[in-house]
């Protein structure tokens, strides 16, 4: 009973630390990717860092199926790495996009980041982080019913409830997007009008490293 004790607490703490890792080393390549941008003016090598994002959600997913193939039982860190490639897939870009915009600003000369703050500019805003969040718990959902059929008639009770909580994060990201345009907030009337959201920093030479994401 220890033996298998330990095993399980091994195998979970491997998985977990993978997590963490692609945590970390997705900061890392943004950070990395950014300074070779602005300080080190190398946009090339920059795209070359931040394209090597995606293969952290690789190892996460290999490391993942290794552990289901050698026959450990699906729980609550199986689940979370399907939740976080999915968010990766559906928000990495968006993430980098974010970051990009406020370093440019603070170091670059960019144009200060803006959020739409009324009306239907400010809906459309929030359907489209609802639409990557939506996509992020679709994406989940998917690498978890595959988890599911592959494991088969073993204990996939984890597996499900992760799924339900995909469905839940859906429900509220659709209820909190369709609040602004069921209930749209109309800007005061001495407020002048709303600037336009800045565009993605440019090079006058080069197009954006994003750009060829």
């Amino acid at each position: 009973m220890k033996g298998e004790r330990g095993n399980d607490l091994e195998e979970c703490a491997v998985i977990v630390t993978l997590i963490i890792i692609c945590e970390v080393g997705f900061w890392v390549l943004i950070a990395a990717g950014l300074a070779l941008r602005y300080w080190a003016k190398k946009p090339r090598a920059s795209v070359a860092v931040l394209l090597c994002q995606p293969l952290l959600e690789a190892l996460l997913f290999v490391a993942t199926a290794i552990d289901l193939k050698n026959g450990a039982e699906p729980d609550w860190k199986h689940g979370l790495a399907a939740v976080y490639i999915g968010y990766s897939v559906a928000l990495g870009h968006y993430t980098i996009k974010w970051v990009d915009v406020r370093v440019a600003h603070r170091f670059a000369g960019g144009p200060a980041p803006s959020t739409p703050k009324y009306g239907t500019r400010r809906a459309l805003h929030e359907w489209g982080i609802a639409a990557r969040w939506i996509a992020a718990a679709l994406i989940a959902m998917a690498l978890l019913q595959g988890a599911i059929w592959y494991v088969g008639e073993g204990n996939t009770e984890s597996l499900r409830g992760w799924q339900q909580t995909m469905l839940w994060l859906i429900g509220i990201n659709v209820v909190i997007a369709g609040s602004y345009t069921l209930f749209p907030k109309k800007a005061p009337a001495f407020e002048p009008q709303e600037p336009q959201e800045p565009q993605e920093p440019r090079e006058t030479d080069r197009r954006s490293f994003l750009s060829k994401r």
